[in-house]
């Protein structure tokens, strides 16, 4: 029996509402350089260039909406018996639009703001400059977007280690299996005794490490596998 569900997601479950990911074709990485706005050294050198292109990506967030895979999450999570934990790469708010309660997000929040002289985070969907002051302490220059660049460590990941080393089931969905260290996560849950099983549009790098695969659009075959858990789970 199922217990603990631990559940990675990645730019593949965000794709098909419209997000871009990072690697694919006509992907972030081929439109913009990345060493200038998703860096920390790309941010001293020009932070107004930086907000611009956060100010765009927040509009764009803005514009979509969850799909049946971020629905099936919310699902799950309502109608498992047991628990599960989505820890996501991504900085988008689709899991929580679609109802998910219990998401970790390791890499921030796109829909947030964090002040780098009190530390204070604040939730914002309009544009942020380098005069606008932090609401907090008044400071000018102060904000930064609230996500994890290049270089930096991402967030909860003592929190997330302990979620890996409880649960019975890790699925990894939508993941490319390179960006570290979520790309290990799948080695440590199936070292720790738990079935592994990815849900991808393709093999990921690390696919050779999971028990079980499933291919084809998030929209589908996450869906598909919600009602394969829950059914099994029920019976």
């Amino acid at each position: 029996m199922i217990k603990k569900i631990f559940i990675l997601t990645g730019a593949g479950i965000s794709a098909e509402s419209g997000i871009p990911t990072f690697r694919d074709a006509g992907g972030l990485w081929q439109r913009v350089d990345l060493n200038k706005v998703a860096t920390p050294e790309g941010f001293q050198e020009d932070p107004d260039l930086v907000h611009e292109f956060y100010n765009k990506r927040r509009k764009e967030l803005l514009k979509v909406k969850p799909n049946p895979a971020h629905y099936a999450l919310a699902k799950l999570e309502r109608e498992f018996p047991g628990e599960v934990v989505i820890v996501t790469q991504n900085v988008d708010d689709l899991h929580e639009r679609a109802g998910c309660r219990n998401v970790i997000h390791m890499h921030g929040e796109l829909l947030k703001v964090r002040c780098m002289f009190c530390g204070k985070v604040f939730r914002e969907t309009g544009d942020v400059f380098t005069s606008t002051p932090c609401p907090s302490c008044k400071r000018k220059g102060s904000l930064r977007p609230h996500v994890v660049w290049f270089g930096e460590v991402p967030f909860f990941l003592d929190k997330i280690l302990k979620e890996l080393e409880e649960c019975d089931l890790f699925v990894a969905i939508g993941t490319s299996g390179t960006v570290y260290p979520a790309a290990g996560f799948v080695e440590l849950a199936r070292k720790q005794g738990a079935k592994c099983v990815e849900i991808n549009l393709k093999p990921a790098e690390n696919a050779h490490l999971f028990h079980e695969h499933r291919y084809g659009p998030a929209s589908k075959e996450v869906p598909k596998w919600v009602e394969e858990v829950l059914s099994t789970q029920s019976s």
